[in-house]
């Protein structure tokens, strides 16, 4: 039996939905889905996912159990190219923290802050 990858989702905190889901569709081109929370406690917006495909799917989180900000996890999104996206961040309302970066034979990395605070990165091959 093969094991589960390490991460099988992720929530991404934000104070205010409306400003983080223009924010997270200006950078990655991509239309974010209002999914159901079965608590009824959160408002939740879903990025682009195949639950069947290798790698986490995750949403953005408004809830009163947790807050953004930077410090703890950091989520690396998967693209292309991550000069694509990083050109888009500040744009889009965000900040460039460190950009585009050789991480040698595992491609290229850009670190960025959104529009909540949170710290993410973009990792890419080329």
């Amino acid at each position: 039996m093969n094991k589960p990858n390490a991460i099988g989702w992720f929530d991404l905190y934000v104070e205010d939905m409306d400003r983080a889901v223009v924010f997270y569709e200006a950078v990655f081109q991509q239309k974010l889905e209002s999914i159901g929370d079965p608590t009824g406690e959160t408002l939740m917006r879903s990025f682009p996912a195949d639950m069947g495909a290798y790698g986490a799917a995750g949403a953005l989180v408004k809830s009163p159990h947790a807050q953004p900000g930077p410090g703890g996890t950091l989520i690396y999104f998967s693209v292309d190219d991550c000069a694509v996206q990083q050109a888009r961040v500040v744009a889009a309302g965000g900040k460039v923290l460190r950009p585009k970066f050789s991480i040698g034979q595992f491609g290229w990395v850009t670190l960025c802050l959104d529009t909540e605070g949170n710290m993410f990165g973009l990792n890419s091959m080329r």
